[in-house]
């Protein structure tokens, strides 16, 4: 007799609710990146008469952006916290939006249901990277457009995560680090012939949000889930507290270029085959 199996999905979607739940996701969305989903959204050229999802759509940074474009928007997140947050923002702008809780991995929308799919910095972050490809192209029509923003591994974001990863616990089997979603070959290997034509092409956006390398690390403790994560797994130990404090400053000070950080991203631009 066979055992069944448990899709991992469900076993690791409450974590990554609960991480992305913790601090102030709305800060760093608000204070870090407030122009990032602006940018996404005229790139995907969105506008009046489409239907958009936005994937790993956090408190609206850029489904707002595509609803203030003409759009009909569905903001979909697997964190409620941050849904509610967004549905406050877009009801403070006048702009009427559908937030529904998703999982990147299992979309509960129908095949080619949108003319777009998008996300900002979001679906990145979905361990298993073949089921959010699948799963983008799947509810994308033909001929529709993804778009995508990513952090890339090179980057300040995934060079941040890289100076966290000795201290965080090991991942799950068969999941992928998020920043390879930066990287135009995965991107393309991912989407395969899903897509008619893709177009990528790397960006840098300024991080301005203090001058001080101490103070900005104390932000990440602060607001930004994995960063709330990873000191959580060595709280009980000083010594690799202060190991991290250390390693998280030295990163700071040598990659802050006139006061500010720079973080390169990749932009995505795809045709649904």
């Amino acid at each position: 007799m066979s055992t069944p199996t448990t899709d991992p999905i469900h076993t690791i979607g409450p974590k990554h609710r609960a991480l992305w739940a913790s601090g102030d996701y709305g800060t760093v969305a608000s204070d870090l990146i407030p122009g990032l989903g602006a940018i996404l959204v005229e790139a995907a050229g969105i506008g009046p008469g489409q239907r958009v999802l936005d994937v790993g759509a956090g408190t609206g940074n850029a489904s707002i952006p595509a609803a203030a474009a003409g759009a009909e928007v569905v903001a979909s997140d697997l964190t409620p916290e941050l849904l509610d947050r967004g549905r406050r923002i877009a009801r403070s702008r006048g702009l009427d939006l559908e937030w529904v809780e998703a999982d990147a991995q299992s979309l509960p929308f129908e095949t080619g249901e949108f003319d777009a799919v998008i996300s900002c910095v979001g679906s990145m972050f979905a361990p298993f990277h073949e089921r959010t490809a699948a799963e983008t192209l799947r509810v994308c029509r033909s001929g529709g457009t993804v778009g995508m923003i990513n952090w890339t591994p090179e980057g300040f974001v995934g060079q941040l995560f890289a100076t966290m990863k000795p201290f965080a616990p090991p991942p799950p089997p068969g999941a992928r680090p998020a920043p390879l979603w930066g990287s135009e070959e995965h991107v393309r290997e991912l989407f395969g012939d899903g897509v008619r034509t893709l177009r990528a092409a790397k960006r840098t956006y300024t991080l301005d949000v203090t001058d001080s390398p101490q103070d900005f690390r104390e932000w990440w403790k602060r607001n930004y889930g994995p960063t709330i994560a990873v000191y959580g797994c060595v709280a009980d130990d000083p010594a690799r507290t202060a190991e991290l404090d250390a390693a998280f400053l030295d990163f700071l000070t040598r990659t802050q270029q006139g006061g500010v950080w720079e973080s390169e991203y990749l932009l995505v631009t795809a045709e649904r085959a």
